[in-house]
């Protein structure tokens, strides 16, 4: 099966030896999104909340790129470097997934690229 790079500008540009997305037949695999604006790739926000806000518009325009989105995610799975900000990040986290939430995995973390607070990775489909 065809793999299939996925990039763009309007989220950050990977900080490594990785592609913001990979398409395999009908899926997405998207990286880790973490609160950097796309431009300077700089940490944007200083709580939970504003970091959460811009990890999913970040990981949404990965997934417009790819021809999908984050109505067709069926996985996450959601790094926090503070467990005690779940809640806080749940509140966020529920108005960008509000029919049918994908199935989710939350897991804490020593420490995340660039001191960011949240990181979120998924897989999603393309409708064809």
């Amino acid at each position: 099966m065809q793999r299939i790079q996925i990039s763009t500008k309007h989220a950050p540009a990977a900080i490594g030896p990785y592609s913001q997305a990979i398409r395999c037949g009908q899926f997405i695999f998207a990286s880790g999104q973490a609160a950097l604006d796309p431009t300077s790739g700089e940490l944007v926000g200083d709580d939970i909340q504003a970091q959460t806000h811009r990890t999913l518009q970040n990981l949404q325009a990965v997934l417009t790129s790819a021809g999908t989105s984050l109505a067709n995610v069926v996985k996450t799975t959601v790094f926090l470097i503070r467990m005690s900000d779940f809640q806080a990040m749940n509140a966020v986290y529920a108005t960008y997934f509000s029919n049918v939430p994908p199935a989710r995995s939350t897991v804490a973390v020593a420490e995340l690229p660039k001191q960011a607070l949240v990181e979120i990775e998924c897989i999603a489909f393309v409708e064809e």
